[in-house]
């Protein structure tokens, strides 16, 4: 693939910075509080602000003339798109299927390729880790804050569920941004840069646990912990001892700092386990609601039921187990119902509504940026190389996010991090060696 070529080093750092500066503004949208109560209902700011992402690039291109894809690139990107025509046009009705595709080409496809053709080098890809760092402080600061005070969203009849801006509605957005925060925080700390940078990272990572604890996400903690294991074994075993001894003092600390929420903390995390042994309801409801997208699948095994298809088919395949929706109430907003509209899981939900043909496609996408990502970093952890921070937190990134998709899928305000991510991944795996040695 061409690349612009590097400004020369007397520029300016904002005109250094210039290009990658529109995926800075994307994240700097999550940072806001979410309109309308959080409820996911439309488009958010920064659904707005990644459309002009992708127009800018794109007038960049032509400008430059630049060739955008590389042959591979190219490939990654045109899997999803078979995949999602084809559920558009079973959808239910002509909207469904214009909806459904224009949101599922914005998070997989259109942003991601502009965030990775705005990413040139390093430094780029750098500016935007340490901005996904920043929101993840932001948003743990306020969440932490409403665990104190008894602000957050409502667990178990007391409002201290930390959930940042992203409101009661959206219990996962504040979680996956720390989440994210703690995965490119490790990352950093555990690459070849200063030892300065990796110091401050080290100690962003150590901070961003308590407010990820508060969340009480279980999909986010499991998500987590696979991922920060899965980079400490890639950068070097002996360092990975060391890691696991510090962060194994730090949550006894934290644990032993919380007082009444440590018996919520082992709860929440001992229902993990009861799956069949007593479980909650939410974890009936999400089981349910796997098996009935399962059952959709099996009715329609190639094309799915069509894309927004799922909440229309789920009564007629779900068993009586499934309660109508979830309570929500808490961080300013009052007590409401919230319908269940998804499987809770981003495989099976590809799966109903897309079909398997969807599903190799998307999931296929996916899995071929992690295998090429892993390659690089693999090359990256040679003596002469350098870049190794990026390749830990952009394979980190990708397997945060493919492995809870095994309990949420896309929705909600923070979805627009989700194309980000992927076009961080997208940029280590598949730019030019140069790109990413710069």
């Amino acid at each position: 693939m061409l690349t612009a070529p590097p400004l020369p080093a007397t520029a300016s750092a904002p005109r250094r910075f210039l290009p990658v500066l529109p995926v800075v503004a994307i994240i700097a949208m999550m940072a806001l509080p979410v309109s309308g109560g959080g409820d996911g209902g439309g488009g958010t700011i920064a659904d707005a602000v990644s459309g002009l992402v992708v127009l800018y690039c794109a007038i960049r291109l032509v400008r430059d003339r630049r060739r955008p894809l590389s042959r591979t690139a190219a490939v990654v990107f045109a899997l999803p798109v078979v995949g999602i025509a084809l559920a558009a046009a079973g959808a239910a009705s002509p909207g469904a299927g214009i909806t459904g595709l224009v949101r599922y080409l914005q998070i997989f496809v259109l942003v991601p390729a502009a965030v990775m053709l705005l990413i040139r080098d390093r430094r780029d890809a750098r500016l935007v880790v340490w901005s996904l760092i920043g929101l993840a402080l932001w948003q743990g600061a306020i969440g932490v804050h409403q665990y104190v005070t008894g602000t957050g969203a409502s667990y178990m009849g007391e409002e201290i569920r930390a959930v940042g801006t992203f409101g009661a509605a959206d219990v996962m957005g504040m979680a996956t941004v720390v989440s994210f925060g703690i995965v490119c925080s490790l990352g950093l700390a555990l690459g070849s840069g200063p030892g300065r940078q990796r110091t401050v990272a080290a100690v962003c990572a150590l901070a961003l646990l308590l407010p990820l604890a508060l969340s009480f996400s279980r999909g986010a903690w499991i998500a987590t912990a696979v991922t920060c294991g899965a980079q400490l074994a890639l950068a070097g075993m002996r360092r990975a001892v060391k890691v696991f001894a510090v962060v194994a003092a730090a949550s006894v600390i934290l644990v032993g700092g919380l007082g009444v929420g440590t018996a919520m903390l082992q709860e929440r995390i001992s229902s993990i386990t009861q799956v069949a042994d007593a479980p909650d309801q939410s974890v009936t409801d999400r089981y349910t609601m796997w098996a009935a997208a399962v059952d959709m699948w099996r009715d329609q095994p190639l094309t799915g039921v069509g894309l927004k298809g799922f909440p229309d088919h789920r009564d007629g395949h779900a068993s009586l187990a499934l309660s109508s929706g979830s309570d929500t109430e808490g961080a300013g907003a009052g007590f409401k119902r919230q319908p269940l509209l998804s499987p809770h899981n981003m495989y099976l939900l590809i799966l109903s509504e897309q079909g398997l043909l969807g599903l190799l496609a998307l999931a296929g996408s996916w899995l071929a940026l992690l295998v090429c990502g892993l390659r690089r970093l693999i090359r990256a952890r040679r003596p002469a190389s350098r870049g190794l921070d990026c390749a830990l937190v952009a394979c980190g990134l990708l397997t945060w996010q493919l492995v809870d998709f095994a309990y949420a899928d896309i929705g909600g305000p923070s979805t627009a991090l989700t194309a980000v991510l992927f076009g961080l991944g997208a940029w280590w795996a598949l730019a030019s060696e140069e790109a990413g040695d710069r």
